[in-house]
């Protein structure tokens, strides 16, 4: 399957175990049209958005299934990425870009969607796996004949954060952000944790170095299962899943100090939150 330039970002919903999509005229109602089914061995539960290349080829993960059957918390295979060829005449063929699988290094259990570089690499996370089992951050190098090569950028470690849920996001120097739903300061509020928001940026010599760009206590929400955009202004936008009445928010640095501002109280204890560019 040839990789292309990222060109579109496509919004998908997955049943549990198919990909299918709408198909829509002016004279008729929408239709669903199955586009695969996944048979366990080549994926299962498929969780993520997906994402079309300028070729029309679709790309996304599911949370397990694959070869591996050795993951505990799925009571099955440790998830995949997959990719899907659109056929001369109709159909589309599957292709399982990356088996993951429970070996202390790799990570386990993809949630979060795909996301491109410049090159045709691809980027996402895992909720388990990795060093002490809190989640990675990985690479997908696309080489002849079809074959990709799986790198881990970074291990999550608790304390920078664990179970990333989300999809990342890049900017234009190059740098992932993505949040975390556990890890960073634990309290009384959350005992693993509350989660944080996190950067990756690339380093001389082919490493990624991390750091948390903002910890949530609780009190500013936590527990995030959302991604982030940036806006206009370079800030970080996200949803989160909050504690307290802080639910609705924007941050912003004062003096060196980071403050957090309510702006809107929502009664649920969720909304949006804006950390601002450093």
């Amino acid at each position: 399957m040839k990789v292309n330039r990222l060109s579109v970002v496509v919004k998908a919903i997955l049943a549990t175990f198919t990909v299918a999509v709408l198909v829509t005229s002016v004279w008729a109602a929408p239709q669903e049209q199955l586009l695969y089914s996944f048979a366990g061995t080549n994926g299962l539960n498929p969780q993520s958005s997906l994402i079309f290349d300028s070729s029309g080829n679709l790309y996304g993960t599911t949370l397990t299934g694959g070869e591996f059957n050795v993951c505990p918390v799925s009571g099955g295979g440790c998830g995949t990425v997959f990719g899907l060829s659109p056929k001369t005449g109709g159909g589309w063929t599957e292709t399982v870009l990356h088996n993951f699988q429970r070996d202390g290094k790799d990570g386990n259990n993809p949630y979060g969607g795909l996301i491109f570089d410049g090159t045709g690499n691809l980027y996402g996370t895992t909720v388990y796996g990795g060093i002490c089992g809190c989640g990675t951050v990985f690479e997908l190098m696309p080489a002849t004949g079809g074959v990709w090569t799986e790198k881990v950028l970074h291990s999550f470690n608790m304390k920078d954060g664990s179970v990333p849920y989300s999809t990342l996001t890049f900017d234009t120097a190059g740098n992932l952000y993505g949040t975390t739903f556990g890890g960073g300061n634990s309290s009384s509020v959350c005992i693993d944790g509350c989660g944080l928001v996190f950067e990756l940026s690339p380093q001389a010599g082919g490493g990624w170095s991390e750091k948390a760009v903002h910890k949530f206590t609780g009190g500013d929400g936590g527990n995030s299962l959302a991604g982030l955009i940036f806006d206009h202004a370079g800030n970080l936008r996200h949803n989160l899943s909050g504690r307290g009445s802080y639910g609705l928010q924007r941050q912003r640095l004062r003096h060196g100090v980071r403050v957090v501002t309510p702006i809107r109280r929502r009664m649920d204890g969720e909304g949006v939150a804006q950390v601002p560019r450093q």
